[in-house]
């Protein structure tokens, strides 16, 4: 499975990761808040991601670590 994974402290609620996910699986977290007081972004369902890493190449502080399962 592939896994998608945020630095929750480093995150400052911005929503690009959000906007950019073609499946629209991110949201802003409504009930956690970060160090920072910010919501950070939580994954919907990770067996729908596809892992292109477009949440993570729209993060400009590098929050979100995209690990894309290689099959055998």
């Amino acid at each position: 499975m592939n896994r998608v994974t945020f630095n929750v402290d480093r995150c400052k609620g911005c929503g690009l990761c959000v906007e950019a996910c073609p499946r629209k699986l991110l949201s802003l977290s409504k009930t956690v808040i970060n160090k920072n007081g910010q919501h950070p972004p939580v994954m919907s369902d990770i067996t729908k991601c596809i892992a292109c890493a477009m949440c993570a190449m729209m993060c400009p502080d590098c929050v979100i670590k995209v690990e894309k399962e290689v099959e055998d």
